[in-house]
């Protein structure tokens, strides 16, 4: 099976001279279609570079990242805007929702952007499907954290992505609801097929994932997969 991103001799450097930062160096790294994966590490190690690197949001200073056997590295702004938009998936530590809107209208906003069909019917079946029927027209100051994660959640699945990158997504959560996110951001792993990428200092992230991506000081140090995952329910 072809992997559905790969990095060859990834570099990414800040500033010049003196002020030069290796923020990550010489990584070579292929995730799988359907996995789970966490990387971890200090702050600083390296890790949300990477996954900057990954989802498109950033360029590397040396090397080449493939998504689903697309060579990014050359690719246009408008390019990468297009992949991003079509194949992946962001879900944030801070949620992100627009403080105005209703549940509903921000994953039904997200649907627009995304020229996707359906309106406020596709909108309300994504947020039944984590677990927030019901809770359609509140907004997110009405919803407590791990509500309005589930929200983000059914906004990055709009798109319908095969990847979707998971930036530190339980750090603002307390540990039941961190957990409840966890499980259901699994199930979709399961149930669709999604691949999730994590980066995390979280323990529970890492006893959810199936594989484990150590980094420090720019550079993957351990690479642990057939992990066991505790799912629960």
């Amino acid at each position: 099976m072809a992997p559905i991103c790969k990095l060859s001799g990834v570099r990414k450097t800040y500033g010049e001279g003196e002020l030069e930062v290796h923020a990550i160096r010489d990584i070579d790294l292929e995730i799988q279609p359907g996995e789970f994966t966490a990387f971890v590490g200090p702050s600083g190690s390296g890790k949300t570079t990477l996954l900057n690197q990954v989802g498109c949001l950033d360029k590397p200073s040396a090397g080449t990242v493939e998504i689903e056997g697309q060579t990014t590295t050359g690719m246009g702004e408008r390019a990468l805007a297009k992949l991003r938009g079509d194949r992946i998936g962001f879900i944030f530590q801070s949620f992100n929702l627009i403080p105005v809107l209703t549940a509903v209208e921000n994953v039904e906003l997200a649907m627009q952007l995304a020229g996707k069909p359906g309106g406020r019917a596709a909108a309300k079946e994504l947020l039944a499907k984590v677990g927030l029927e019901g809770l359609e027209k509140r907004r997110p100051n009405q919803l407590s954290g791990g509500q309005q994660q589930r929200v983000a959640i059914a906004r990055a699945l709009v798109k319908e992505p095969t990847l979707v990158i998971a930036d530190e997504p339980t750090a603002n959560l307390d540990s039941e609801s961190g957990r409840q996110v966890l499980e259901l951001m699994r199930r979709l792993n399961e149930d669709l097929g999604v691949t999730f990428l994590f980066s995390t200092h979280d323990r529970l992230v890492m006893e959810h994932a199936s594989r484990i991506v150590r980094m420090r000081d720019g550079q993957i140090i351990e690479d642990v997969a057939d992990q066991q995952p505790e799912l629960q329910g």
